[in-house]
């Protein structure tokens, strides 16, 4: 009998072990704290699973989730951009996911259902309306440089992941040479760079610099704060609108499937999704979310973007095009 207390014993203590575990999350996230914070929070207070984040850049999570293989406690990778998202899928690391979670989203569901869309940001450009007329933009970014009367004026972020996307879809829309030389043609303008987007917003706002290629959310939240600066779209189709879509995916290495699958529902839920639309005003992927008044409705935002694989965007030669550049 004691043998067999001791068995029993064994057993649930292994199923306690087992339990805990699976309340207990780790994500790592290319999206930025200050944004995504108040989300992981709440959802720790609704449902008693405790989340541990590691934040950082969508190069140094993958560079990360390389490094550490198999013994990675990595469960999720919500991601950035949708570059980093085909990379991670490229390269196997994650599973694929049931299609109750892929069909909560209404758009840009990869085809390998291996990561599954959180929101969209569009590609715009930023200007300060006291010195720039929309009318005097170029109807493509590959004309950017033509703006000689702006030079030292403009602003860019080379080491920000979305702009990173944008120049893949660069490659994707006008070829690797001539993405090459438009960033030659960026560089004799001499850009300002800036190590983030708001750093960017608050030079356009101060009268530091004229231009810059942003997120549409960045100029939002200036705008509602009560900032006088304006939204350029390119022509429709060009990649200086890139749609970009922000997501995440279950890891191979997650030791807390279910766990991880349920946090990937309540990001697509209709209280976290209006978070999305309603605090960082990105546009949601969910059906019944209310946008802000101010945004393009969805169906609009995507005709500006051109049309492109996610999943095979060409992120790797981006980063090469940038180095070889000199901006990373």
């Amino acid at each position: 009998m004691g043998l067999q207390r001791l068995l029993v014993a064994a057993v649930v203590l292994a199923v306690g072990l087992v339990a805990a575990q699976q309340q207990t999350l780790t994500v790592y996230s290319g999206r930025g704290q200050g944004l995504v914070e108040p989300l992981v929070r709440q959802f720790e207070a609704e449902t008693g699973i405790k989340v541990n984040v590691r934040y950082g850049r969508d190069a140094e999570i993958l560079a990360a989730l390389q490094e550490e293989g198999s013994r990675s406690p990595a469960d999720v990778f919500w991601a950035n951009t949708a570059g980093a998202l085909g990379a991670a899928s490229e390269r196997g690391l994650f599973i694929p996911l049931a299609s109750s979670l892929t069909q909560r989203a209404t758009a840009f569901v990869p085809a390998s259902r291996q990561w599954v869309p959180l929101t969209v940001r569009l590609r715009v450009l930023a200007y300060n309306p006291a010195r720039v007329k929309p009318e005097d933009l170029p109807k493509s970014i590959l004309d950017l440089p033509k703006l000689t009367q702006y030079r030292g004026r403009i602003g860019w972020t080379p080491t920000y992941s979305s702009f990173q996307d944008m120049v893949a879809a660069m490659v994707v829309q006008f070829g690797e040479a001539r993405t090459r030389q438009w960033l030659a043609e960026m560089k004799a303008l001499e850009p300002k760079a800036y190590p983030s987007n708001p750093a960017m917003m608050e030079a356009i706002r101060a009268g530091e610099i004229d231009l810059g290629s942003t997120n549409h959310y960045y100029i939002q939240r200036f705008v509602r704060a009560g900032q006088q600066i304006g939204t350029y779209y390119f022509a429709d189709g060009d990649a200086g609108n890139l749609a970009l879509v922000t997501g995440a995916g279950i890891l191979r290495t997650s030791r807390n499937v279910s766990t991880a699958n349920r946090f990937l529902l309540w990001l697509l839920s209709p209280k976290a999704q209006q978070f999305f639309a309603s605090e960082i005003i990105e546009y949601p992927v969910a059906r019944g979310v209310v946008l802000s008044s101010s945004l393009l409705p969805l169906n609009q935002a995507v005709a500006k973007s051109p049309r492109v694989d996610f999943e095979k965007l060409p992120l790797e030669t981006a980063l090469r095009l940038l180095r070889e550049a000199g901006l990373l």
